[in-house]
């Protein structure tokens, strides 16, 4: 039976160097970060991992792909669960996975998913989350040690985990980790980089496997997006002319996600003109007159994808990047992460579109919201509480409570810390570093800030 899923059918040399990139990681037991800006394909090159035969046989030859199992996990399903749901849906990925084994006939499937079937079963008929947990180490054992199967976890979408994650976590994936050595590893996909957006002691079990290990995907990759309009065309069968595909091509800079919309917006457009594929000519100059970036900066769904990569800047990253979309340089030194995912190239917003896009929005006048529910943190229509970690939304929502209060340390780590297991021995570095972090978040300028204030000798206090 063939996989039909969508990622089986990429060509072997999509994503080449990045793909590379992660599985030198992996062929040495370590774990890695696949780094990207939203929309940029980072679901899919984590997809040809798993499903996509020729791509390992590329990169890890025949003979040795056999001995790596993939296993693809997206968190978005499980973004809000607690952590023994989390460890269910992971155990529940790994015998899907090795189900899909069995399918494409690689050597003992069948009892590789027989025996992984047996012991989540019987695990899970007791209903204890630890017997479930030692359950999944036992077949990691079997797996990676009685099998000799090196098992890669593929953490998709981990940014949607992040408010929720815990220190357990970690500690668990390292108790799997200490148990198949070199033949278990992590891939996590994420906007920034874990150690930008977590406080160090969370990932602290998993740090010396994970940190540093980073491999950013960039904005185009040549085979893939010609695949993409491949699969568009097919799919709407017709035919796009050559001088569309490169005037869309010069806006989008190959965005995966971009280019599809607006490819889509265009065809979309040729219907509702009553055009007909027959019809539908490159010379046709009203045709392509209208692939300009105010035709799709009103489309919805484009508006929603440009806005998705905005709000994964932080403030200070969003004050550059309009800075230069204003006047088309700035004295100031570039982000490391905005040159990193590829945004900036040659001193200019390397996506045309996305300048526009930037132009276009009103300077950020909306303040911070707490809801009546007190569960949620608002910047405008901006849900900006997701991108916060549970010790850095404890203090924001205190801060936002007593707005223009001098707060003390101790009073802050009551606020924070009261509820956990305990107050003690949480140190003045810990809450430098925790008010450290939310500045990073919230403030245009570290070195200038002006939302979190320190009164010497006091505390910290929230105005806006």
């Amino acid at each position: 039976m063939e996989d039909k899923r969508l990622e089986a059918l990429y060509p072997s040399d999509s994503w080449g160097k990045e793909i590379k990139e992660v599985l030198n990681f992996v062929e040495k037991g370590q774990s890695v970060q696949l780094i990207g800006i939203p929309g940029v394909g980072r679901s899919n090159l984590l997809g040809l991992l798993s499903y996509n035969r020729n791509v390992r046989i590329k990169h890890l030859g025949e003979d040795e792909q056999v001995k790596y199992h993939f296993v693809l996990i997206n968190f978005s399903e499980i973004k809000d669960k607690p952590l023994s749901e989390v460890i269910k849906f992971i155990f529940l990925s790994l015998i899907d996975s090795l189900r899909l084994r069995n399918i494409l006939k690689d050597a003992d499937a069948k009892k590789e998913l027989e025996t992984a079937s047996s012991i989540f079963n019987n695990s899970l008929a007791t209903g204890d989350s630890l017997v479930i947990f030692n359950a999944l180490k036992r077949t990691v054992d079997f797996l990676c040690l009685e099998k000799d199967l090196s098992v890669i976890l593929i953490f998709d979408r981990f940014e949607d985990y992040i408010p929720n994650v815990s220190q357990e976590f970690f500690a668990n994936l390292r108790a799997l980790r200490n148990r198949a050595k070199y033949k278990f590893s992590v891939v996590f996909s994420l906007k920034r980089p874990i150690e930008d957006i977590l406080e160090p002691e969370i990932y602290f079990d998993f740090s010396e496997f994970l940190q540093g290990n980073t491999v950013y995907i960039q904005i185009y990759d040549k085979p893939s997006f010609e695949f993409r309009i491949k699969h568009l065309e097919e799919v709407d069968n017709r035919k796009i002319p050559e001088d569309v595909i490169k005037k869309v091509l010069n806006l989008t800079s190959g965005h995966g996600k971009l280019t599809r919309l607006c490819l889509e917006a265009w065809l979309q457009e040729i219907s509702n003109s009553k055009s007909r594929a027959a019809g539908i000519a490159s010379s046709d100059a009203r045709q392509i007159s209208n692939i300009q970036a105010e035709n799709f900066l009103s489309n919805a769904k484009i508006q929603n994808s440009l806005l998705d990569m905005w709000n994964s800047f932080t403030p200070e990253e969003s004050a550059f990047i309009r800075q230069l979309a204003d006047s088309g340089e700035t004295k100031q030194t570039a982000p490391d992460h905005l040159l990193n995912i590829g945004i900036l190239a040659d001193g200019k917003i390397s996506i045309p579109l996305f300048a526009e896009f930037v132009k276009r929005i009103k300077p950020e006048e909306e303040k911070f919201v707490l809801s009546a529910s007190k569960d949620e943190i608002k910047r405008g229509e901006v849900l900006f509480s997701n991108g916060l970690t549970a010790l850095e939304f404890r203090l924001f929502k205190f801060l936002l409570e007593n707005e223009r209060k001098i707060l003390s340390r101790e009073e802050i780590i009551n606020a924070v810390w009261g509820d956990l297991k305990s107050t003690q021995g949480v140190t003045e570095a810990a809450i430098d570093q925790l008010i450290f972090r939310l500045r990073k978040k919230i403030e245009q300028d570290l070195n200038n800030p002006k939302l979190i204030q320190t009164i010497k000798g006091r505390g910290i206090s929230f105005s806006q």
